[in-house]
């Protein structure tokens, strides 16, 4: 076997979940950029000193985890953040009939601070590390419905400003994506309810004390490198959350 496959899943797992992780380290590492095309099969077959069949295999994972596309006669290209096929995958809030639409955002705040001690916890950073928080408030066919307290980390959005949230085109993922180089493919939600405090209140025009649904989120990029911090606060008044959907169930 290739020494570029140093496994990094349980001993004992099949030898396409190793060929998977190093192609994801190679994704982690910037060698194939979003948008770009991957080698073609034969040459990373070579590379890892794996069959054909193991390689496709590791490929088929990946392109099912929307991390890879395939075309058709053209080869397999990293997959790009775009509004129409990934929004929905990670934004979950809709109508009590299931309607689903897209929101609109209101930067409330943005500031550059040294990473609080659950900061740190959440995306593996270093004492003295900092972070950018930014606060978005965020409306449904006219309806006020969340209120995203933001955290990322300054190492890997140098640079980010305030005027680059207010002015982006599309999604956040679609910038960190786009500036940055950061693809985020998995995200990992935790749900409880909250009593609102006084700033998510006031943001959702709903009195102090009323009862929101809490989403606490860590956004993943390659290999489950923690990129993004995320706590939303819901009014369920009029929406709710939609768990994962049947045919994501694999994903």
């Amino acid at each position: 076997m290739n020494t570029s496959l140093s496994p990094t899943v349980p001993l004992g797992s099949p030898l396409y979940e190793q060929v998977k992780q190093a192609v994801l380290a190679a994704l982690a590492q910037g060698e194939w950029k979003q948008g770009e095309a991957i080698p073609p099969e034969k040459n990373l077959a070579e590379r890892f000193g794996v069959s054909i069949g193991t390689l496709r295999k590791a490929i088929d994972d990946l392109a099912a985890e929307n991390i890879l596309v395939r075309h058709q006669g053209r080869g397999t290209y990293v997959a790009v953040h775009t509004r129409n096929h990934h929004f929905f995958k990670f934004f979950r809030i809709v109508g009590q009939d299931g309607g689903k639409s897209y929101p609109t955002t209101e930067l409330q705040r943005f500031r550059r601070v040294k990473a609080s001690a659950v900061a740190r916890e959440k995306l593996a950073l270093p004492a003295g590390a900092y972070v950018y928080e930014f606060l978005n408030v965020l409306s449904l066919n006219g309806d006020v419905v969340m209120a995203d307290d933001v955290c990322l980390p300054e190492s890997r959005f140098p640079g980010l400003t305030e005027a680059h949230l207010r002015d982006r085109a599309s999604t956040l993922y679609a910038l960190y994506q786009d500036l940055f180089g950061v693809n985020v493919i998995a995200t990992d939600e935790r749900l409880r309810t909250c009593l609102a405090e006084r700033t998510h209140a006031r943001c959702l025009g709903v009195p102090e004390g009323s009862a929101l649904l809490e989403i606490r989120r860590i956004a993943f990029s390659y290999n489950r490198q923690p990129v993004e911090w995320r706590v939303s606060r819901v009014n369920t008044e009029r929406y709710e959350y939609l768990g994962q959907e049947p045919w994501e169930a694999g994903a």
